[in-house]
């Protein structure tokens, strides 16, 4: 647009105004000026959130911080990246959900590509009472870890006592898994596995205790 089409549109926009005032309709004009204006403000509002999520799907295009069968954790959703759109990403979950996480989530929040970094290790907590042997525990721990298929790097492997809390000792385990494997089976094996080989060594792992409080009759109401 030209300094000279912007002149004419001014004068055009002044002529018009003041042929309202004459007839007596410049004050529904600007009423009118400023309902477009409020109109405008509600409507930037609403579209705020769709512009940031097309413009990060765009982003994330650009950036290929990971593409479709990439495995994923984005927002707590992990999965399968099945699509990736301009207002959304679209995941398949391990139980088979589709789920659909709007673009601007992935740039306003951290998130993992899996896929990515194919070495993965396990790390989970594992509680026992404070009267038990702690070296005895890490010993036995370490040895089935060894004794676990699909462990990388098995020197490597660490049982460290990170917490002493009301009498529970907290172990932290933590080994490297083989490239390729099965992240929750081996997990999910290794925990059976370690508690199998405690109790056999005589040692238990803390029991979470339920406590069921009710509610006592006041005895002065009893008589």
């Amino acid at each position: 647009m030209t300094l000279i089409t912007v002149f004419k549109f001014l004068i055009i926009l002044m002529g018009t105004f003041i042929a309202l005032e004459i007839m007596g309709f410049s004050g529904f004009f600007l009423k009118f000026l400023g309902s477009l204006g409020v109109a405008g403000v509600i409507a930037g509002v609403a579209l705020k959130d769709l512009v940031s999520s097309i413009f990060s799907g765009m982003l994330v295009s650009v950036d290929k911080a990971f593409k479709i069968g990439d495995y994923v954790t984005i927002g707590g959703n992990s999965g399968t990246v099945q699509d990736i759109g301009l207002l959304t990403t679209k995941l398949i979950t391990d139980d088979g959900k589709k789920v659909y996480i709007p673009n601007q989530v992935i740039f306003n929040s951290p998130f993992f590509n899996i896929t990515a970094s194919p070495q993965r290790r396990i790390i989970f907590d594992l509680e026992i009472p404070v009267g038990e042997d702690i070296d005895k525990a890490k010993e036995a721990i370490l040895n089935e870890i060894k004794s676990l298929q699909h462990v990388d790097r098995v020197d490597t492997s660490d049982v460290l006592l990170t917490n002493v809390k009301q009498g529970v000792f907290t172990l932290q385990v933590k080994f490297w898994l083989e490239i390729g494997s099965d992240f929750g089976k081996l997990k999910s094996e290794a925990i059976i596995r370690i508690n199998s080989r405690l109790m056999k060594e005589g040692i238990n792992l803390v029991t979470p205790t339920t406590i069921n409080i009710t509610n006592v009759d006041n005895p002065a109401e009893n008589k």
